[in-house]
């Protein structure tokens, strides 16, 4: 941890030797001093981030927009007022070569007038990142918000079960129509389509576990058992793949570090066995489902079933477009956001076969910010696991329950990763700004610096 501390001091501190935007800082704290509203700064920011949680699955994009705006405002006015930049960690400054990145490829564009479109929506969602890790530190403000993340998301599922048990009509042809499944309902709730419904719920399904450990009162386990149970279940409704998928990755991950957190405290025959026998269980609980149940059976062999099933076709016709995007701009692509993608993907498109993406996030990666972007991006992925891990072994030694939320990030982190492999669904705002959250979460437990000392929480 001490050498963590140095290199963050270090590499901090040559930053802000050399930053003209660093120099801004406290620009306007004599007025911040005298200001009666901003002594509740971190609180307003939480309810902006409120705001933003408890709206985006219910109203359109523009709305989530005009919140980002004022949260990109707010991070900005406080920024200015403080009388230094706290809370500056390695992930920040990796969203920031990101970031630094996705500009570069803006000007290199074929299509700049619609890069410069997705660069305003994913500037606005660094903003919302960098809000996000400010007020994430506080632990009374990080316990509301993820409270108020898992409410919301039980009104979501709530009537996405509603939807399975009583049926709803399906807003578009998401089942092979050639399968036995073809007239099967898929859960959509108020999201409008089952894959971004998955993608939604499977954060509120980590922190939900994460939550039964951290908070105390009977009542609040007993929401996050009810969180976990209902979560869980509707996302088995949508009837995505990638979806269960991404749960299956998210599961294991998040037993996997559960193991690490109690290991010593183990006798020693379950230090060994106990990993053997768990996945074990639950691979065989989850073949005797596959066995039983007939529509989880058929859409899990569907997968194996290539281009015989019209998803999968589908996905192969767009990727072969896509690979051929990714050669002939290959090092910095065509800029970011989906606008760029439609003016670029008609040129190389199969006939027929319209896409508003790549249908994988990596790929979308590579069509969007090239090799350069790419490799940027999985470097930010390397920094939040790798801070990951010394969090959890420092918050386990020091025996803090905190801890379990870094857990629960980090498996909703590896989670929209793995369901990222065959979906999009990560750019949509209901996403995209958990997915930054997320991140924040994990970077509001890294070590804060200011000017006097450096805090290691």
């Amino acid at each position: 941890m001490t050498s963590e501390k140095t290199s963050s001091q270090f590499y901090f501190s040559r930053w802000r030797g050399g930053s003209f935007i660093y120099r801004l800082v406290g620009l306007f704290s004599p007025w911040r001093e005298g200001s009666y509203l901003l002594q509740w700064a971190e609180p307003i920011g939480m309810v902006l981030i409120g705001l933003v949680l408890s709206l985006a699955p219910f109203v359109s994009s523009s709305l989530v927009g005009v919140l980002l705006v004022a949260g990109a405002g707010y991070w900005m006015l406080l920024t200015l007022s403080d009388r230094d930049l706290i809370g500056i960690t390695p992930v920040h400054l990796l969203v920031l070569l990101y970031w630094g990145i996705a500009t570069v490829a803006v000007a290199f564009s074929p299509v700049k007038a619609e890069a410069l479109s997705g660069w305003v929506k994913l500037t606005l969602y660094l903003f919302w990142f960098a809000l996000s890790a400010r007020v994430l530190r506080s632990p009374s403000l990080r316990n509301w918000t993820i409270a108020l993340y898992l409410l919301v998301s039980l009104v979501i599922s709530v009537y996405g079960i509603r939807q399975e048990i009583f049926g709803v009509e399906q807003l578009a042809t998401w089942n092979d129509p050639e399968s036995e499944l073809a007239e099967a309902t898929r859960a959509y709730s108020y999201l409008g389509n089952p894959n971004l419904l998955a993608g939604y719920l499977l954060s509120a399904i980590s922190l939900s576990i994460s939550a039964l450990w951290v908070w105390r009162t009977w009542l609040q386990k007993g929401v996050a058992l009810t969180a976990l149970l209902v979560n869980t279940y509707c996302l088995y409704a949508t009837d995505s793949r990638g979806g269960w998928i991404a749960l299956v990755g998210l599961l294991t991950v998040y037993f996997l570090l559960l193991y690490y957190w109690y290991r010593e405290s183990l006798p020693p025959f379950w230090r060994v066995w106990l990993l053997p026998l768990v996945f074990t269980f639950f691979a065989g609980l989850l073949l005797a489902a596959i066995t039983f149940v007939e529509p989880l059976r058929l859409r899990v062999m569907s997968i194996f079933a290539g281009r015989e099933d019209s998803s999968n076709n589908f996905r192969m016709t767009v990727w072969a477009a896509v690979f051929e995007m990714i050669r002939d701009r290959p090092w910095l692509g065509i800029g970011p956001g989906h606008s760029a993608f439609n003016a670029i993907y008609p040129l190389y498109q199969r006939p027929n076969y319209t896409a508003l993406s790549a249908y994988s996030i990596y790929l979308e990666h590579l069509v969007e910010m090239g090799i350069v972007g790419f490799t940027t991006f999985l470097g930010l992925l390397v920094t939040i696991s790798y801070h990951c891990w010394q969090k959890i072994t420092r918050l386990r030694n020091l025996n803090r329950p905190e801890g379990f939320w870094v857990i629960g990030a980090i498996s909703a982190i590896i989670g929209m990763l793995t369901h990222g492999l065959v979906d999009t669904v990560w750019y949509r705002p209901e996403i995209q700004t958990l997915w930054w959250l997320m991140v924040a979460l994990v970077a509001s437990y890294y070590p804060q610096i200011d000017s006097k000392k450096s805090n290691i929480i």
